[in-house]
């Protein structure tokens, strides 16, 4: 798979699907965002294949991989069940990806206030249009805000106490021709298990429509 369709086509994908069942809904989300904010409460994880080798330079797939999409919002989360459950094949980029059956995960609550999220894909933060990795100043702050907002976003109380307890190395991708840098990451935090919950449909950080910050 070309390394530039690893992310690229991932919004297009996810608007496809919306549309193909609700097009009002995709147009909505597009154009507005939801419930009188911009940010999209939708999340990708994907793709990601199973026993692919490792080469330097390469995404390697195989024949058997899977591609994640999910939405803390019952309303767009429906949509998108419906979409996939017609599905035979998921055009992403160049690559065609045959639909071999889906499955939809609710994550279970855990119930406890300390909790720990680590991403399977990296986690985009900026901070006066400068991309920032753990460690950087502001990092925390600035992934702090985002993640209040979309706890705004959702009626939910933000979490407390963040913290980085690991980091992954510095990645860099291309999206429609612009650079998103960050890095995977496993933060710690106080948190209301419902915030938990969404937050593991929708991903951290920004940019989570294009697969950045989806928690594993």
């Amino acid at each position: 798979m070309r390394w530039r369709d690893v992310h690229g086509p991932a919004r297009a994908v996810v608007y496809g699907l919306l549309a193909s069942r609700d097009e009002a809904l995709a147009r909505s989300l597009h154009d507005e965002g939801w419930g009188g904010h911009r940010l999209k409460p939708l999340g990708v994880g994907g793709p990601q294949f199973v026993g692919a080798p490792r080469k330097r330079g390469v995404y390697t797939t195989s024949r058997q991989g899977s591609v994640w999409f999910g939405s803390p919002v019952p309303e767009i989360a429906s949509v998108l069940v419906a979409a996939l459950a017609m599905k035979e094949e998921l055009v992403w980029g160049a690559t065609r990806l045959r639909v071999r059956g889906f499955t939809v995960e609710v994550a279970p609550s855990s119930g406890q206030r300390l909790v720990e999220l680590e991403t399977a894909t990296p986690v985009v933060v900026k901070h006066g249009g400068r991309d920032l990795l753990p460690g950087d100043e502001h990092y925390l702050l600035r992934l702090q805000h985002n993640l209040q907002h979309k706890a705004d976003v959702l009626g939910l109380p933000g979490p407390k106490d963040l913290r980085v307890v690991q980091a992954g190395p510095r990645r860099r991708f291309e999206v429609g021709g612009a650079p998103r840098i960050g890095a995977q990451v496993r933060l710690a935090m106080e948190a209301d298990a419902r915030f938990v919950e969404a937050m593991r449909s929708w991903g951290l950080g920004l940019e989570t429509i294009q697969g950045f910050g989806w928690v594993r």
